[in-house]
């Protein structure tokens, strides 16, 4: 089974709007809805979007797909908590099959093929998509060995 879950709880400080982030219009249609998109090209049997900042306009704004199932974090207490809140909603056959794909709401141009490899490069374990960025301020942090392991 593969499970998408879409952490879309961020506040949005650098925004600098009340509009929660992911709703913010990107080619003309909330930030949320180019990656919801692009998970759904993956047939997922769920798509759990974790909401928290306007949680009530997020779900409004999508209140007509009944492939999304929602959660709520509150308090939000971070990217793992935000994650753990998605747990109840997930399908699972509890075989070496069950995928859980973890985007984030705010990053609406990782494309469906990239996503499809990562799915083929995990194999039966862990896969983490990166990026090297030149200046790096502002983005999370992926720790890395001499060895370019995590």
């Amino acid at each position: 089974m593969l499970n998408i879950v879409i952490l879309a709880a961020g506040l949005g400080k650098r925004m600098q709007s009340e509009l929660p982030k992911v709703l913010h219009q990107i080619a003309g249609k909330p930030m949320l809805a180019h990656v919801l998109d692009n998970a759904s090209a993956l047939r997922p049997d769920r798509i759990v979007v974790v909401t928290g900042h306007g949680a009530d306009r997020v779900q409004a704004a999508f209140q007509g797909r009944e492939d999304i199932a929602f959660a709520l974090q509150s308090p939000q207490q971070g990217t793992g908590h935000a994650v753990q809140q998605a747990l109840p909603h997930l399908v699972e056959n509890h075989s070496a099959e069950d995928v859980t794909l973890v985007l984030y709401g705010d990053v609406p141009m990782v494309q469906p093929a990239t996503l499809q490899r990562l799915l083929e490069a995990r194999g039966t374990g862990l896969a983490l998509l990166t990026e090297n960025v030149a200046d790096p301020s502002g983005y999370g942090r992926i720790v890395r060995n001499a060895d370019g392991e995590v």
